[in-house]
């Protein structure tokens, strides 16, 4: 499959804002004074679950089909969030989308793409391999196949998150960011780094799906035989080589969490502020669970990504 580079553009952001369905834009930022004694920050969390699909994906996705032009049926490979956009998007343009989803995706987000319209077939094992399925249909098919995080505007529909939260609350030390596919990460890394010179950017994968986060760290496409975690939205096997160098441009580190601390994240969330967020979108609080006394005394921003346990 090819790949063509992209990244991020500061101006992309700027033109996402327009052509992004206003259901999916300014989402509420969330302050929490417990979770602040707790962990010794000033946090600030963007509520990306205040939408009809509970993920921040229908910013990229909307952005994206903004662009296509006679376009003919849509495919694409999600482990839900993802699949739940573009639906949306695709049902709003009049154009049939079909999605392929692993065998073992949440239930809940296979209905929640049905609902929406979308034709979801499950097969393979795990996300990767029904992305595969998923390319080789729309190549047989001679259908448009739509790969999230190999597209600048789905990267730039995600940028628009940041550009919120620094437009809501000003100035803020590090940006903390789940890491599946890049998309989030290049999108948002993006802005931040164009906003606020010397801001820290930390991207975030879970310890059992390290793939994409030792691909941003080397430079070049790792591959693992599997990605075993509960956080099914960042649980990526296999790279997009062309999403790791527009990660690498705008991130500063990246860290690994365990499924573990993403339980304790979650549990938090929902005690101080009755939110349910699913496991890849409270990959950020969960790093600042794991290594306190790193982030202590800074000013942290925090999308919660993604409500659809």
């Amino acid at each position: 499959m090819m790949h063509l580079m992209w990244n991020a553009s500061p101006d992309g952001i700027i033109a996402a804002a327009s052509r992004i369905d206003p259901v999916f834009l300014d989402m509420p930022l969330r302050r929490s004074a417990a979770l602040d004694a707790q962990l010794g920050v000033e946090l600030l969390l963007k509520d990306e679950t205040a939408n009809p699909i509970r993920s921040f994906k229908g910013r990229g996705a909307t952005n994206f089909a903004a662009g296509l032009s006679g376009a003919p049926a849509l495919v694409c490979a999600s482990a839900g969030n993802f699949g739940q956009g573009l639906a949306w998007a695709a049902r709003g343009r009049g154009l049939a989308l079909t999605v392929f989803a692993s065998r073992g995706a949440v239930p809940a987000k296979i209905e929640a793409m049905r609902r929406l319209g979308a034709d979801v077939r499950l097969s393979g094992e795990d996300y990767d391999s029904a992305k595969a399925k998923a390319a080789a249909y729309a190549a047989a098919e001679g259908l448009l196949y739509v790969e999230d995080g190999a597209h600048a505007a789905i990267a730039d529909g995600a940028g628009t998150l940041a550009r919120e939260m620094v437009g809501q609350a000003g100035a803020f030390d590090t940006l903390i960011v789940p890491l599946g596919n890049g998309a989030l990460a290049a999108g948002t890394g993006c802005w931040a780094k164009y906003a606020l010179p010397g801001v820290e950017t930390v991207a975030v994968a879970a310890q059992g799906a390290p793939a994409m986060a030792e691909s941003v760290r080397t430079g070049r496409a790792i591959e693992t035989a599997t990605a075993d975690t509960i956080a099914d939205g960042i649980a990526v096997r296999v790279p997009i080589p062309s999403a790791i160098p527009a990660v690498r441009a705008v991130i500063d580190d990246v860290v690994l969490v365990g499924d573990a601390d993403i339980r304790v994240a979650m549990a938090l969330i929902q005690e101080t502020r009755g939110l349910v967020v699913e496991p890849a979108g409270a990959a950020g609080l969960a790093a600042l669970i794991a290594d306190p006394a790193r982030w202590r005394g800074k000013r942290i921003a925090v999308p919660l990504c993604g409500g659809n346990v």
